[in-house]
């Protein structure tokens, strides 16, 4: 699993990064990933840190900023970071494979700068396996508008073989239910507009997108293929000013 977020701003902010599999299983989530590898990425690509059990380095950090995995085979990494684009790649240990889970926190939020991005990429399957993106809004500034995408054909582009030809998209809040759904960004003319105006919309026809304002609290974003289709797709949220 590839995950992406971006930092914006004028200073560095400080960020932990989680590589979640075996406590998966405490939430009933079916061949959870057994030993994660964590690495994390910079906007070169050149590696910053990389860490596989979380107590192996950076402990204390870890344990200071109270999220620290559950597990001690879980891996997690502390960094402050400058603002720009970064990539956090997760991995089973000895190439083996299974659900997982990769997370970034802000540990700074007084600073001058924002977790402005996040996004995952990986394969869409079906029923359970689709792509799932979670992300938590703060309580600090009330209202956030947002963009959400499903990313899929325009991958390939990109070089990405057997990408998601046709993605659809839901947004759930904190209760499961189904805020906004989504086919083809441009259904809706309203919605279209405000992506456009954004700066960001898809550069293919086939792909979703959602605009709108949340309060505070977690929501679900959730990528299937339209008709059971299957393939590499992308999810992103993306905190609009």
């Amino acid at each position: 699993m590839i995950g992406g977020f971006i930092i914006t701003g004028t200073a560095g902010k400080k960020v932990i990064v989680r590589g979640i599999g075996p406590s998966l299983t405490q939430s009933n989530v079916p061949d959870a990933l057994a030993d994660p590898i964590l690495e994390l990425h910079g906007p070169s690509g050149a590696l910053i840190a990389s860490n596989d059990n979380w107590r192996d380095t950076q402990q204390t950090e870890i344990v200071n900023s109270q999220l620290a995995p559950t597990n001690d085979l879980e891996s997690a990494i502390v960094q402050t970071l400058q603002p720009g684009a970064y990539t956090a790649i997760l991995k089973g240990k000895s190439g083996a494979s299974g659900v997982g889970l990769v997370e970034v926190y802000d540990l700074d939020a007084a600073a001058a700068s924002k977790l402005a991005n996040i996004s995952a990429r990986s394969f869409v399957q079906t029923t359970d396996n689709v792509l799932i993106g979670g992300f938590i809004l703060g309580s600090n500034n009330g209202a956030a508008k947002v963009i959400v995408r499903a990313i899929g054909p325009s991958l390939a582009q990109a070089g990405i073989n057997n990408a998601l030809a046709d993605p659809t998209l839901e947004l759930r809040d904190g209760n499961g239910a189904v805020l906004i759904a989504n086919d083809d960004w441009q259904d809706d003319p309203s919605q279209a507009a405000q992506i456009t105006a954004a700066g960001i919309p898809p550069t293919n026809a086939l792909e979703s997108a959602i605009a709108t304002s949340l309060l505070p609290g977690p929501y679900t974003a959730i990528v299937a293929g339209k008709n059971g289709g299957t393939g590499i797709g992308l999810v992103e949220v993306y905190n609009i000013p």
